[in-house]
């Protein structure tokens, strides 16, 4: 029997995808399970299982651009399975624990490169024996072809000049042209403000163990920034709306989006109903939706539908700038590092943590007001969290 593999759907509104590496070649014995491709959409990457058990063979190569629902690939499901994977009891074990089959092992000898990293090294002119494998029994992966150096000729001196050619993902392409219509398709402005973050310091500083040791999580600054934020779109909902047509669309929950750092570049997941979160479960989701992200596990589910997004440039050290809109919102907030400044307190000068905050919005959508008096009220919570995060109570509001 042949069985057709045809791409899933990896979410709402994704009509094709990008093969960027078959894991596989075509004429191994895949198992059911088995990873055999990795599928790149504009929002994620994902693995692509193995239907069924047998000998795949392979319609598209990596870099193709298929739709969803195309057959990609075929598995004949009447193969039988080479004598060195049938399941003897340590077979099925190395089985359990997803270790790779022996003909997969097999197909990459010493030197050897996958499908994609040959296609790389054709790319750039790169001679197969020239390149150094580091992947199992001397197989040249998809990294060593990517690293593979392109002689670009000699310097007087006789150095060696070269370049590396890395075609972007399919999720950073689509990510470019996001950006590119945000900045052409919008009219945004950004207005800042400063935060000084004495208040919130003291209050971590002092609570921090009980709360970990209560709750195992950290207390940090993004659960204190999503209840700010929260309070503040309460308060101007207009800012967690969005343009649809010549529509303007609101929201009844409160959905904030939390930008995270991945190895795959910068993930956008959803705090959902954080309007009905404290302290606690912010920062248990928060460190979930982290830990998914660079896991690499993180779906295309968890990371649409938010209303408004917070982005934390201080943990890379920046001191200012202007974030960009996360299309279809409106607006986001940018945090950015502390730093202790001379600032001006009941008339005299003293040394506080500041953080420079900014918000960038869509003027279509939202005027001046609304903006401003958003990232004034969050700085008014920031500034002030027992008395206006807190309801003066910061045991029962911490959960301790």
């Amino acid at each position: 029997m042949i069985l057709d593999m045809k791409v899933p759907s990896p979410g709402e509104s994704i009509s094709e995808v990008e093969i960027a590496d078959w894991l596989v070649n075509s004429g191994d014995y895949v198992e059911k399970d088995q990873a055999i491709a990795e599928v790149d959409s504009d929002k994620a990457t994902l693995e692509l299982p193995a239907e069924m058990s047998g000998v795949i063979e392979i319609l598209y190569e990596s870099g193709s651009i298929v739709g969803v629902g195309e057959v990609v690939c075929k598995i004949d499901t009447s193969a039988v399975a080479p004598k060195e994977i049938k399941k003897s009891p340590s077979a099925q074990e190395s089985i359990t624990n997803n270790a790779p089959n022996v003909s997969s092992q097999s197909t990459y000898a010493s030197g050897t490169p996958s499908p994609s990293a040959k296609k790389i090294l054709e790319e750039k002119g790169v001679s197969v024996s020239s390149v150094k494998g580091t992947g199992k029994d001397g197989r040249i992966t998809k990294e060593d072809a990517v690293n593979a150096e392109v002689s670009m000729g000699t310097s007087p001196a006789g150095e060696v000049r070269g370049q590396n050619r890395q075609r972007m993902s399919s999720l950073r392409r689509k990510l470019a042209k996001r950006l590119v219509s945000v900045k052409n398709e919008t009219a945004m402005l950004t207005t800042f403000n400063e935060v000084d973050m004495k208040p919130i310091m003291d209050l971590r500083k002092k609570y921090k163990e009980d709360f970990k040791k209560k709750h195992e999580v950290g207390l940090g600054f993004m659960s204190f920034f999503t209840l700010a934020v929260v309070r503040a779109l309460k308060e101007y909902p207009t800012v967690a709306s969005m343009i649809d047509g010549d529509d303007m669309v609101s929201f009844d929950s409160m959905d904030i989006s939390v930008a995270v750092s991945g190895p795959k570049g910068l993930m956008v997941p959803v705090v959902r109903d954080a309007d009905k979160l404290g302290f606690a479960a912010v920062e248990s989701e928060i460190k979930s939706l982290a830990i998914k992200v660079r896991d690499g596990k993180i779906t295309v589910d968890e990371m649409t539908g938010g209303c408004f997004t917070i982005t934390n440039g201080g943990v890379f050290g920046s001191m200012l700038s202007t974030p960009i809109i996360n299309p279809p919102q409106s607006a986001i907030l940018g945090m950015h590092n502390i730093v202790e400044r001379p600032v001006v307190v009941d008339g005299k000068i003293v040394v506080r943590p500041i953080m420079y905050v900014a918000i960038s919005y869509d003027h279509r959508i939202i005027d001046g007001k609304e903006s401003v008096g958003t990232l004034v009220a969050i700085k008014e919570a920031l500034e002030n969290p027992v008395d206006v995060l807190m309801q003066g109570d910061i045991k029962k509001a911490l959960d301790l």
